[in-house]
């Protein structure tokens, strides 16, 4: 419900709908006279819920629903006056008690209450008086109910297995919940999914609810029924704030829920880099695998977000772990074709040679999907390393070293790519070298020179996978010579 009633007048006689209208707007003069007329004061409207016409469950509200929840003293009185059912409900539960609760209107609760109106009243959802002021933050009424009402559950559960408590917080009514704690609910008390207050308020974001049960001591480290501690349910929804609010306070930054999640995947599935990199400067494992053996950078890489990809690259993830299908990241990336995020793998040094359990390597994949600028880039970063590497042998460098055997001088070895060569200075030679693999070169004469270049097999392969499409074709990547020669 909003802030009022949405005004239906489906299955009304056209005088019953003018009460109803009277009614809503407080026009006390009308009512008399549509009274005075024996209009029905307790017929009732028909609300769409999608049953069958004719169902009692179309039946909706009478005319003192609309005076309650508008907070009309005066037309609530005369509808009491004149027989109204204190404790009609309609198609939702909600009586006029309920409603008043629930906008607010103290004065028109106590009426009603002197009314003989059931205070241990509840709707369909289970929700009680106390549930409907707290989720709408009506302390005064709150404070009614405390301290004139009789035996008020004060932890009472509706059909979730919430209390009021629950319904402030999840709803970011600090007075309330304030009052509520004051009043000595129970703080610990859990839903039926295995929500405390902590899950429910780091998982809509309210920071300033989550700092107060964070006040209060709840336990940080408590799971639902999946496994999910606050943290958890912070990072799922995304909210940064709150992921610092509780690593602050001292969550567990490590925990995982029943799927092997830790936060960080989490936040790898959202892309958000300002959590990731709060997650990880709190001690984040950037390794751990769940239960289908996914990294946060394999999250990171299957949903294409290249800024956090780079970040857990940076952090010192492991870039050659395969989840459950034994994939790398690189492997991921050459499936969905993620050029930006394989090209970062590439230059990071990943391996070339592990497989998949289709006995494919990322070259492979690339080259099934017909990735062409993916399978010119994996056979660029598997010649290059393997000229670095033996280079580094003749220099004696040590292979830790490896990348030192590169010229500073070299403007190209500054800002390592993989990618397709569009500098001008090369131009030329690759015009030369395209003349000659598509004019010169007979049918398959350009693997000789492949084989000669030091192509190796599977280079042809995924090459020849995507250009041999006749006995007249040529290959185009003979121009991998003159990026391969870094």
């Amino acid at each position: 419900m909003d802030e009022e009633l949405a005004w239906e007048t489906g299955g009304l006689l056209p005088l019953e709908r003018q009460l109803h209208e009277a009614a809503r707007r407080n026009h006390v003069g009308r009512m008399k006279e549509l009274i005075g007329r024996r209009v029905n004061v307790r017929a009732r409207n028909h609300v769409c819920t999608g049953a069958p016409a004719g169902d009692s469950a179309m039946v909706g509200r009478v005319a003192l629903h609309w005076a309650a929840g508008a907070g009309h003293e005066q037309a609530v009185r005369l509808l009491l006056e004149h027989k109204a059912a204190v404790d009609d409900e309609d198609v939702f539960g909600m009586n006029a008690l309920l409603l008043s609760a629930w906008f607010g209107h103290l004065r028109i609760l106590q009426i009603l209450v002197n009314s003989g109106a059931k205070i241990h009243c509840e709707n369909k959802d289970g929700l009680t008086l106390l549930h409907c002021a707290a989720q709408k933050g009506h302390v005064h009424v709150l404070a009614f109910m405390m301290e004139d009402l009789e035996d008020v559950a004060l932890d009472q559960a509706d059909k979730l297995g919430r209390t009021a408590f629950h319904q402030a917080v999840e709803h970011g009514q600090l007075d309330a919940l304030d009052f509520l704690v004051g009043s000595g609910c129970d703080h610990s008390v859990k839903d039926k999914e295995g929500n405390t207050a902590l899950h429910l308020a780091a998982r809509q974001g309210h920071l300033a609810v989550l700092q107060r049960l964070v006040d209060v001591r709840l336990d940080l480290e408590e799971q639902n029924a999946e496994g999910l501690t606050a943290l958890h349910a912070a990072a799922e929804r995304i909210h940064p704030d709150c992921v610092q609010l509780l690593l602050r306070a001292g969550s567990s930054v490590n925990a995982l829920t029943q799927k092997k999640q830790s936060c960080l995947h989490y936040a790898a599935l959202g892309g958000s880099e300002v959590m990731a990199r709060a997650l990880i400067h709190a001690g984040g494992c950037t390794n751990v695998a769940d239960r289908q053996g996914a990294s946060p950078l394999h999250l990171a890489v299957r949903h294409n977000f290249p800024v956090l990809v780079q970040l857990l690259i940076d952090s010192g993830s492991d870039l050659d772990t395969t989840d459950h299908r034994q994939q790398t990241p690189l492997h991921l990336a050459a499936e969905h074709a993620w050029q930006d995020i394989a090209e970062m793998l590439l230059v990071a040094g990943v391996n070339l040679n592990l497989r998949d359990k289709q006995g494919k390597t990322a070259l492979a994949v690339a080259a099934r999907s017909n990735h062409v600028s993916l399978v010119d880039m994996i056979i660029k970063a598997d010649r290059f390393y393997r000229w670095e590497k033996m280079a580094a042998a003749l220099l004696g460098s040590a292979p830790q070293d490896r990348l030192s055997c590169r010229d500073p001088s070299d403007p190209c070895g500054k800002s390592l790519t993989f990618k397709q060569d569009h500098q001008q200075e090369t131009q030329q030679l690759r015009s030369v070298l395209w003349q000659l693999a598509s004019r010169y070169l007979r049918p398959h004469e350009w693997k000789k020179l492949a084989y000669c270049w030091e192509f190796t097999e599977a280079h042809v392969l995924a090459i020849e996978q995507q250009w041999t499409a006749g006995a007249d074709t040529q290959c185009p990547h003979i121009e991998l010579k003159e990026k391969s020669c870094r």
